[in-house]
């Protein structure tokens, strides 16, 4: 059983370890000559006995703003917009960007945009939605679009942060959106069981 001194010490080892600021830092639990359990940072000595290495938790922090399931998404099922400027259009682009989708914009009032409208729809309408290789809807339903797009594996709201959500070339960064719902914050650990075992 740990004696205070003990508990003590390895306190004293993990705030340090912590301090430093390293990513992932060996800790060693051995029992030296004296026969005191001993939590060390430092190779223990030829001396030492029932030497246990052990690994603090790295501290990590997500830094992206753009979350795994909108990447996985945006990776297989990538979104193009074909658009001019017009009202509708500008409505199903506000969509995208309340979402926080990372798409792509193809203007079609231009020569190459309304060429690859022609060859993807046979027709000069817009907008139109495409989700992917196959997934191609014409003209703005959002009922539909939100369909389309949470078929594909897209969230349904926006990051908090997703304003620095990378989109495709010729498209405009997102605007940051609340998250429909926070997750409940996890109870901390008791004091004194959350130490290497």
């Amino acid at each position: 059983m740990p004696t205070r001194n003990s508990i003590a010490a390895l306190s004293i080892v993990v705030l340090a370890a912590v301090a430093a600021g390293t990513t992932a830092q060996s800790l060693y639990r051995y029992i030296d000559a004296n026969g005191r359990v001993v939590y060390s940072d430092q190779p223990p000595p030829p001396t030492a006995r029932d030497v246990q290495p052990k690994r603090l938790p790295e501290n990590v922090i997500e830094t992206d703003p753009v979350p795994f399931a909108m990447k996985q998404a945006a990776e297989r099922f990538p979104v193009t917009l074909y658009t001019f400027d017009c009202d509708v259009c500008r409505d199903a682009q506000a969509l995208l960007v309340k979402r926080g989708i990372p798409f792509a914009t193809v203007v079609v009032s231009e020569e190459k945009g309304a060429a690859r409208l022609k060859a993807l729809t046979g027709k000069q309408s817009a907008p139109v939605l495409q989700v992917g290789d196959k997934q191609v809807m014409q003209g703005y339903n959002e009922e539909r679009w939100q369909a389309m797009l949470d078929e594909a594996g897209y969230p349904k709201a926006a990051p908090a942060s997703a304003g620095q959500a990378a989109r495709a070339t010729h498209a405009p960064a997102p605007a940051a959106a609340k998250a429909a719902a926070a997750e409940p914050d996890a109870a901390p650990p008791a004091p004194g069981h959350d130490y290497p075992k």
